[in-house]
């Protein structure tokens, strides 16, 4: 179920667009300041924001340029007056990905939502594709193919899925219940010790030297990270 957060100040306009959306098959959020709104839109979860221009507290504008400095890529969708057309240009370039001019009709309002969806899809399609290469690793998604140094190097299914998700946030510490959900998901019982023995496995395999951890990097209590050239051995193994 695609989820969507109605950031709006106007209680009527708020209410509609919540009741239309679910009836429309939508997961929906609401938020009534930009201070809540910002808050709520941090989730990595949402896959559309309907932002207004004008809000309490913090603006759409604020609010959409704050989200994408933080590099938070979920679609927006900005509500403006007829009479802010400056505004419209300024919030596309802050990263709003498309505006709907207040008053408008529910079915332009599907239409737009659909039409971002589908432009997410094949984004997400094209990265989850892309060929992903750090330092002297090269992961091929569509071939199920990994290589160091242009070696094949042979993974299981998990291992590759693993392994995969890490290098796509090469550089980043990506929790251990983050790492549970994508690889093994919500209605499948792992611990955390599971991911651990994999990764385990995987440094076997990738490492030059298996007494150290040049690559996967563990931080204890948190996660791992996947390091863009390497590192020194690992002072946070877990």
């Amino acid at each position: 179920m695609k989820k969507i957060l109605i950031i709006e100040d106007a209680r009527n306009i708020r209410m509609a667009l919540e009741d239309d959306l679910t009836l429309e098959g939508y997961k929906v959020e609401t938020a009534s300041t930009g201070t809540e709104g910002l808050e709520k839109a941090l989730d990595p979860d949402l896959d559309i924001i309907i932002l207004d221009l004008m809000l309490p507290e913090l603006d759409g504008l604020e609010i959409c340029k704050e989200l994408r400095r933080r590099n938070i890529g979920t679609s927006i969708i900005m509500l403006t007056a007829k009479s802010q057309e400056f505004d419209k240009v300024l919030g596309l370039e802050l990263g709003a990905d498309d505006y709907i001019t207040k008053p408008f009709s529910t079915f332009e309002l599907h239409a737009r939502i659909k039409a971002l969806l589908r432009r997410s899809e094949i984004r997400d399609h094209q990265i989850a594709t892309k060929i992903l290469q750090v330092g002297p690793f090269e992961l091929d998604p569509s071939k199920y193919e990994f290589k160091k140094n242009d070696k094949t190097i042979q993974l299981t299914t998990i291992e590759f899925d693993l392994l995969k998700m890490l290098m796509q946030h090469a550089g980043e510490v990506l929790k251990r219940e983050d790492i549970l959900n994508s690889i093994w998901g919500n209605d499948v019982y792992v611990t955390s010790r599971t991911v651990d023995t994999h990764i385990a496995n995987l440094r076997r395999k990738i490492e030059d030297d298996t007494d150290e951890s040049h690559w996967i990097t563990g931080i204890r209590g948190v996660g791992y990270k996947f390091n863009t050239h390497g590192s020194s051995p690992d002072l946070h193994r877990t």
